[in-house]
C-alpha cells in the first residue's frame, strides 16, 4: 500500500525537545489506515452517508491518529480528555513522567489542555469544491459523498478551535474508488497564530456549531513545504504544487 506513496526523505519531522516521528511511522500508519477503513466499507453500514462529509472528515483524522498510536510502540498516547490538546501525547521520558504525575486526573480537561509534554496534533481536510450553482450552470453536479473530487478540488485549508495549534501533523484525503482514502501528509513544527485566521463564533440560534479558526493560506503554504507524503498521482502533486505555487513535490 504505501508503495502507492510518494515520500519526502527530507522533511523536518521534529516534534519538540528535539524528538521526532520517522517516514517509517507513517507508512505504517497509512497502511493501517486503509486497512482500517476497508473494513469499515465493507460493513454493512454506509458510514459515509451516516456521517455526511463534516463527521466523515473528523472520522477519518481519527481513524488516522488511531492508526499512528497503533504502530508508534507506545510511542504516542491518545489524549484521555475529548477536548484536550494535542490529540497524540509524546511519551518520551519527559511526557511519561508528566502523564504517570497525572494519575487519577485523566478526566480532567486543564491538565490535558494543553499537555505540557506535548505532541502530535492532528488535523484532516477533503478539500473545498466550486457551488451547487457553478455546476448546475454546466450541467453537472457537485460531486456526491462518496465521488473523487480532485478534477474539481480549489482549495483546501484545516480548522482549529484555537489560534495556538502547532506540531500539526494534516492530512487531505479524497474518495478513491468509493472509499476515503489518504492523499497528502504535511507537518509543520512551526506554525504560530499569524496562520490561523480570527476566531469565528457561532451566532446566537446557529445550531451545535463550535468557534473555530481556519488556517491562513501562509499557512497552507508552510504546510506544504514540509509535506510528508503524497499519493503518486499527477492530479493530485499537480494539485498541491499548483495551490501553493510551488514544484516542491515531484
Amino acid at each position: 500500500m504505501s508503495d502507492r506513496y510518494k515520500f519526502n526523505a527530507l522533511a523536518d519531522l521534529t516534534i519538540i525537545r528535539n524528538e521526532k516521528f520517522s517516514l517509517e511511522l507513517i507508512k505504517s500508519g497509512i497502511i493501517k489506515f486503509d486497512s482500517t477503513i476497508q473494513q469499515v466499507c465493507d460493513s454493512d453500514l454506509n458510514i459515509s452517508m451516516i456521517l455526511g462529509m463534516r463527521n466523515l472528515s473528523s472520522f477519518v483524522g481519527e481513524v488516522f491518529a488511531a492508526s499512528l498510536i497503533a504502530n508508534s510502540n507506545f510511542r504516542f498516547k491518545k489524549n484521555p480528555h475529548q477536548d484536550g490538546y494535542p490529540d497524540l501525547l509524546l511519551m518520551d521520558d519527559v511526557g511519561i513522567k508528566i502523564f504517570t504525575d497525572l494519575t487519577g486526573r485523566h478526566r480532567e480537561k486543564d491538565p490535558f489542555s494543553p499537555f505540557t509534554g506535548g505532541g502530535l496534533e492532528i488535523k484532516a481536510t477533503v478539500g473545498s469544491v466550486p457551488t451547487p450553482q457553478f455546476f448546475a450552470k454546466k450541467g453537472l453536479q457537485k460531486p456526491d459523498i462518496g465521488d473523487q473530487r480532485i478534477e474539481v478540488l480549489k482549495s483546501y485549508d484545516w480548522k482549529a478551535h484555537h489560534r495556538d495549534t502547532n506540531h500539526l501533523l494534516a492530512i487531505v484525503w479524497d474518495f478513491i474508488g468509493g472509499k476515503p482514502t489518504i492523499c497528502g501528509v504535511f507537518y509543520q513544527s512551526r506554525l504560530n497564530v499569524e496562520h490561523w485566521g480570527k476566531i469565528i463564533s457561532p451566532k446566537d440560534g446557529g445550531g451545535r456549531t463550535t468557534s473555530v479558526s481556519i488556517m491562513t493560506r501562509s499557512g497552507v503554504q508552510l504546510m506544504y513545504q514540509n509535506w510528508v507524503a503524497v499519493i503518486d498521482d499527477p492530479r493530485y502533486i499537480k494539485f498541491f504544487n499548483d495551490y501553493n505555487s510551488g514544484n516542491l513535490i515531484q
